[in-house]
């Protein structure tokens, strides 16, 4: 009986696929995340030492966290395929 319980144990397959690709997403957020609160914590800085920039400084901030957003967006495609697999 035992002989019987072990073949069965043996032929099924553990998929770790999802289990890792979750938690390299999760790695793969952290820069995307430290990126975006240097992004603004920057435009910040620079509005309060010349205000008549802001503006322009918000445009390139939007333009730098669209940047930035576009890899946690990519790591997420990459993890579905990951976890696919």
């Amino acid at each position: 009986m035992s002989n019987i319980v072990l073949a069965e144990a043996a032929a099924q397959t553990v998929n770790l696929n999802a289990g890792l690709a979750a938690i390299g997403y999760g790695l793969g957020a952290i820069g995307p995340g430290i990126g975006v609160g240097l992004i603004f914590a920057a435009v910040i800085n620079g509005t309060a030492r010349q205000p008549e920039a802001q503006s322009k400084l918000q445009g390139i901030g939007y333009a730098t966290f669209v940047l930035t957003e576009v890899l946690a967006l990519i790591g997420i495609v990459i993890y579905f395929i990951a976890s696919a697999a």
